[in-house]
């Protein structure tokens, strides 16, 4: 088990209640993340991966005005690169953070675009309060939403995520309801405590099933079907081999039989 250090200042903060760790991006005025800033959310998530003792992640920012607005283009002007050191998690510590098979919550107030909105498509669950606005206006400056460009047709239907990449246009909490891509819409005071109900259900779930489909929804973007459920069946995938070995696999069906609620271990 790995020790999580708790931040308690700085642009980063986490905070842990049980297996529950929640991560809040506070960097005024606007919570947009330059290098250092990404470097260190990719220390926090990495932590979080390597601790057997948590479960649940939920991502945050502080204020009501913005979530994110993704890649800082005041410290871009004063010599961040674009292409520079994001960390080991990439850029929002996240996005490129390999064998993460434990589920995160992005919790989502206010302006969320650009990176911002790239960020929030890397977590598993999005909760969003009302006045919520989702953007991808890298296109009005003349480059390209490269992690949205790849994720979001796969997400929501082919031809309204052509239609946001291509316009970059606002769209609000409402219309990201309608297309997929948030689970619950609540008002602002409601967003965190709804996030932590969440996660607190999560929590009580069996950890050893949640990494198993996290690891098989990641591989099998690049398999045919008959493929991943090859490799699933023939116990293929590390999580998988992991699961049907686990004293949770036996609990389960135990619990099921005695007609009461299963008490996962995690192992």
């Amino acid at each position: 088990m790995t020790e999580m250090t708790m931040l308690t200042e700085g642009p980063i903060r986490t905070r842990r209640e049980g297996a529950i760790l929640e991560v809040t991006l506070d960097r005024p005025k606007a919570n947009a993340i330059d290098l250092a800033t990404s470097r260190i959310m990719g220390l926090a998530f990495r932590a979080f991966r390597d601790d057997d003792s948590l479960r649940v992640a939920i991502l945050r920012a502080e204020g009501e005005k913005f979530f994110c607005p993704g890649w800082d283009l005041k410290a871009a002007a004063d010599g961040d690169a674009v292409d520079g050191d994001y960390g080991v998690g990439g850029f929002g510590g996240l996005q490129e953070l390999p064998n993460l098979n434990k589920p995160v919550i992005a919790a989502v107030n206010g302006i969320c675009c650009g990176g911002g909105l790239e960020l929030a498509l890397s977590c598993d669950l999005i909760l969003a309060s009302a006045n919520a606005t989702f953007a991808l206006p890298e296109i009005r400056s003349g480059t390209v939403a490269d992690a949205a460009s790849i994720k979001l047709p796969k997400r929501i239907p082919y031809h309204v995520a052509m239609d946001l990449l291509l316009t970059g246009r606002w769209f609000d909490a409402d219309e990201a309801l309608r297309w997929g891509l948030l689970r619950e819409i609540t008002t602002s005071e409601d967003l965190l405590p709804k996030a932590w109900d969440l996660a607190r259900l999560l929590e009580s779930g069996p950890p050893l099933v949640y990494a198993a489909i996290k690891e098989v929804v990641r591989e099998a973007e690049a398999l045919r079907f008959q493929d991943a459920l090859n490799r699933i069946t023939k116990r293929q995938f590390v999580t998988v081999d992991r699961l049907y070995s686990s004293e949770d696999q036996l609990e389960g069906a135990r619990a099921f039989a005695e007609k009461r609620d299963p008490v996962w271990k995690g192992r």
